[in-house]
């Protein structure tokens, strides 16, 4: 898979539910491999912005599966981590307002709130169950990429703060958009 895999909206599967793993198959490994080279082609083509991580319904599989960058501060480290089903067991700390973008949302950001620290349980590839206890930056992915599998977008979370769009300008800065010219009526988004 490459970049011209990842799927954006207002493309329907991006609203769909995805499928648990049963059994993690070799069709399954292989949709992760893609999933991985899709995300690093993807970083390639962008010149301020990084892929950290990425669903399996954006490359139109509808699948709980989402990978993400083991270095996410260090664009030449290329591994991942593999989530199968991944589920949130329990949402701590505070909720707090950050900026997120996605890879099916072209050049648009957002303020979205997310709780600072949640708990995970996933299986890995070779079907073993694990359990993550993410903060911060982390965190904010886990709960983005889980939000995928269940059919919701970033902008879901702010669709009525139209104070919380912004667009990525050529020179790597944010810019807020104006919600009633830029979002409100973009069917593109909807």
């Amino acid at each position: 898979m490459n970049k011209d895999d990842i799927i954006t909206l207002p493309h329907p599967s991006l609203r769909q539910k995805s499928q648990r793993v049963g059994i993690v198959t070799d069709e399954i490994k292989n949709i992760i491999t893609g999933m991985e080279a899709a995300t690093i082609d993807w970083e390639a083509s962008r010149k301020h912005e990084v892929g950290v991580a990425l669903a399996a319904v954006q490359v139109n599989q509808l699948f709980k599966i989402v990978v993400i960058r083991n270095n996410y501060d260090n664009k030449s480290d290329h591994t991942f981590t593999t989530l199968i089903n991944p589920q949130i067991t329990k949402f701590e700390g505070e909720i707090v307002d950050d900026f997120e973008g996605c890879l099916s949302v072209k050049d648009i950001y957002g303020k979205v709130p997310r709780y600072s620290k949640v708990k995970i349980k996933a299986i890995d590839e070779n079907g073993k169950e694990f359990r993550i206890t993410a903060e911060g930056f982390l965190a904010r992915i886990l709960q983005h990429e889980i939000d995928h599998t269940n059919g919701l977008v970033f902008i879901d979370h702010i669709k009525d703060k139209p104070e919380a769009f912004f667009r990525l300008k050529e020179d790597g800065k944010l810019e807020a958009l104006d919600y009633g010219k830029d979002i409100k009526n973009n069917s593109l988004l909807w």
